[in-house]
């Protein structure tokens, strides 16, 4: 029998297996070959159920969590109890204290928190089973009580989800994108370590530990640019941070794993990037980063909220195309999905469940008539009338599926072209702007390859809307060139 292990971060058991940094204090019941969080006899260290997890531990951003814990809002949100207002207010109160908690563990400095006790009424999802659980009662929920003792978002995470008998396979996507510690910290050797030879990989078609771990001690917090800005510009924002990094590292440091985007105005875009506007100050993007758990915290209610609406719906996403849509905040889009969602509780109109599951739809408030884009996803105004948007999905629905397969289709015709261009034209870099759209490109590369066009070896090439030679030298030409123009 395994050794038990139920010691707390405080007071860890001082076994030679169980290291006192790796103690996380909980108690895990083995049913079979699945963990379940539990207090009976069989007990181990939560790292040795997730050994692969553990390394990783302190890596997890605010952003990830809330992304990882998507599954369990939707399960939880008091939204889905409007029948049981018993269960809806004892959802709502717990859930604030678990935002108090995931918040308390992001502010620097933190040593421990004191043991919180939760209640939720769970509903059966796609992702729940009652394996080892009370069972489902007759109106879909059964309740969960589990004490968060842990100190860090990981382990909280990861908790939270098997407390609840909910899948947590979709983590190990989030540990590809993040890393804190030094690759020798995260290169824990196991009890029995195997050295297999990088042929058993390529045979097997697995994935090369060690491969995995040098990708992911490489991967920081990624900067982009809305615009073509010239390098000159570029430069000079990425100076402007690098003092701020100086003078205020810890705030800055909130930001990890996050997406920063140098673009016109402060905040947080509507798909969670962190937008640093070009014209602010130091005290402005200082103000930002110090708000971001706030940010985190109505990112994970826009997400509960898009859930919602796919409910309604009958499974349809909701999503946000940065390319298509208006540049919205967080805030922005949050009120935009608020108010087509009340919209939809009062019309009380019927979709089979999951019947329209692997469609799309955005939001738009410009529009009054509902519309099927030709890449597949409805464009479904905020203050379309309810009844003609049930009607107008429920005929389009097959169209839209078959909209969808084109559309991967032309993806894959598009970076061929891309390809064949570079090659023949002896390109150095060949791309089009966010605004281009897969057909405009194909068609303008199909006309490209009939040209013979010498003087662009070793350019870099920007498919536009206009010409133009920026700053660093790239040049931007129309998609719907025409042929006199293009070649002068």
């Amino acid at each position: 029998m395994t050794p038990q292990c139920a010691c707390a971060p405080e007071q860890p058991c001082g076994r030679s297996d169980c290291p006192p940094s790796r103690c996380t204090g909980w108690e895990v019941e083995l049913v079979g070959q699945s963990p379940r969080v539990g207090s009976l006899p069989e007990l181990l260290c939560l790292e040795k159920i997730f050994p692969h997890w553990f390394p990783y531990s302190r890596a997890l951003s605010g952003a990830e969590a809330v992304n990882a814990l998507r599954p369990f809002y939707f399960a939880v949100h008091p939204d889905f109890f409007g029948q049981h207002p018993v269960e809806r207010e004892i959802n709502e109160n717990s859930l604030k204290r678990l935002s108090v908690y995931l918040e308390n563990l992001q502010k620097p400095g933190f040593k421990s928190l004191k043991p919180t006790q939760l209640t939720f009424y769970v509903r059966e999802t796609d992702q729940s089973s009652s394996d080892g659980q009370e069972p489902f009662s007759t109106s879909g929920f059964r309740a969960v009580k589990f004490t968060l003792h842990t100190r860090d978002l990981l382990s909280t995470v990861l908790y939270i989800l098997n407390s609840c008998s909910l899948s947590v396979e979709h983590i190990q996507s989030f540990n590809t994108n993040v890393h804190t510690q030094p690759l020798k910290e995260a290169k824990r050797m196991p009890d029995r370590p195997i050295k297999w030879d990088k042929s058993y990989y390529s045979f097997t078609g697995f994935k090369d530990p060690d491969e995995d771990l040098e990708q992911v001690s490489r991967v920081e917090t990624t900067l982009t640019w809305q615009r073509s800005w010239g390098i000159a510009h570029r430069c000079s924002q990425l100076h402007s941070l690098s003092r701020l990094a100086q003078q205020n590292l810890e705030t800055l440091k909130k930001a990890k794993g996050c997406t920063i985007i140098f673009t016109d105005r402060s905040g947080m875009s509507a798909v969670g990037h962190v937008m640093l506007g070009t014209m602010d100050v130091h005290h402005h993007w200082t103000k930002l980063f110090e708000r971001l758990p706030s940010y985190f915290d109505l990112q994970r209610r826009l997400m509960i909220l898009e859930d919602q609406i796919s409910y309604l719906l009958g499974g349809i996403q909701v999503v946000y195309i940065e390319e298509l849509q208006p540049v919205l905040t967080l805030e922005e889009y949050y009120s935009l999905l608020d108010v087509f969602y009340n919209r939809l509780l009062k019309s009380r109109i019927l979709f089979h469940p999951r019947s329209l599951r692997g469609l799309q739809m955005i939001l738009n408030s410009d529009r009054y008539v509902p519309s099927l884009h030709e890449l597949g996803h409805f464009n479904i105004p905020t203050i379309c009338d309810p009844a003609n948007l049930q009607w107008f999905i429920l005929t389009k629905a097959q169209q839209a599926r078959e909209n969808m397969k084109r559309k991967e289709e032309l993806k894959v015709i598009e970076n061929e072209l891309i390809q064949a261009s570079t090659k023949k034209f002896s390109l150095e870099k060949l791309y089009k702007e966010p605004s281009i759209s897969s057909i405009q490109m194909v068609d303008c590369c199909k006309r490209l390859l009939e040209q013979s066009l010498p003087y662009l070896y070793g350019m870099h090439l920007c498919i536009s809307h206009f010409y133009s030679v920026m700053q660093d030298g790239d040049l931007c030409i129309p998609w719907n060139w025409k042929n006199g123009e293009a070649i002068k």
